[in-house]
């Protein structure tokens, strides 16, 4: 008795998952969420028409409802290329793109609703190489955000096609072999120093001008104080000389004089 009942029990539990399954099957109802467009198929054919989100009607078992991303998406990727000057060059790229949703269709239909791999990936690889071809290493570091507008310019050429664009793209960074590396900062490295030396020169230069208008300034200053010297000016410092000579007598003659000079006759001194 037990084992029928566990077994009704079994049987009921099968009978309700798969009524859940038919219902979910025969639903007239498809939903399209936020982020996609819906393409519906009927017996596998899709339509012309998009469908927006929302809630959207189909007829169970004919027809279904299949769902095409409209957000952006991000991918990154790297490759191997050449530049102009037969350098090696490994590029590392990141690019943001979205599915335009009237293109809904179309990218399910020819893409299999696959973009990212059967466009994007190889388109970006084709256009990256075909850029890189044109510069030389050196203008590949100088040039970089030209050389990212050129890829950019090729991706949406070939994108477009398929209804695909492009919102963001960047170059995320060039590596190149070791001994290209060395030369360059070799280069950097003499290029730094000659500034350096241009700078020492400047600074030489200027300060050889300095001394030089200092020099002038004071022969000019020396010049001057000859033109104002004059006799007038000769007898106005004799008398300013023995006034201060006077100033500092303390009223006593000498009593002798060396040398041949006659020496002073002593005079009393007054009481």
């Amino acid at each position: 008795m037990g084992e029928d009942m566990q077994f009704r029990w079994i049987k009921k539990l099968g009978l309700a998952i798969a009524a859940i399954i038919v219902l979910f099957m025969l639903t007239p109802f498809a939903i399209v969420p936020a982020g996609h467009r819906g393409v519906l198929t009927t017996f596998g054919k899709p339509s012309e028409q998009v469908y927006d989100e929302g809630l959207h009607f189909r007829w169970p078992l004919a027809q279904a409802m299949h769902l095409v991303g409209v957000a952006i998406e991000k991918g990154e990727g790297e490759g191997d290329a050449a530049s102009k000057d037969l350098q090696r060059v490994q590029t590392r790229v990141a690019i943001n793109y979205h599915v335009k949703p009237e293109a809904a269709v179309a990218v399910y239909r020819d893409l299999g609703n696959q973009p990212g791999e059967r466009i994007i990936v190889p388109a970006v690889h084709e256009a990256v190489k075909a850029v890189t071809a044109r510069y030389t290493a050196e203008e590949l570091i100088s040039k970089r955000a030209v050389v990212r507008d050129d890829i950019v310019a090729a991706l949406k050429e070939r994108m477009s096609r398929h209804g695909l664009v492009i919102d963001e793209f960047s170059i995320i960074s060039f590596n190149f072999s070791k001994t290209f590396d060395e030369a360059i900062e070799a280069k950097t490295t003499a290029e730094q120093l000659k500034m350096k030396a241009e700078r020492d020169l400047q600074r030489i230069e200027v300060e050889a001008q300095q001394k030089v208008a200092r020099a002038k300034a004071e022969a000019d200053a020396l010049a001057l104080q000859r033109q104002q010297v004059t006799p007038e000016l000769l007898r106005l410092r004799e008398v300013e000389n023995q006034a201060k000579a006077i100033e500092k007598w303390d009223g006593h003659m000498p009593s002798t004089m060396t040398g041949n000079a006659v020496p002073f006759i002593n005079v009393p001194a007054a009481k």
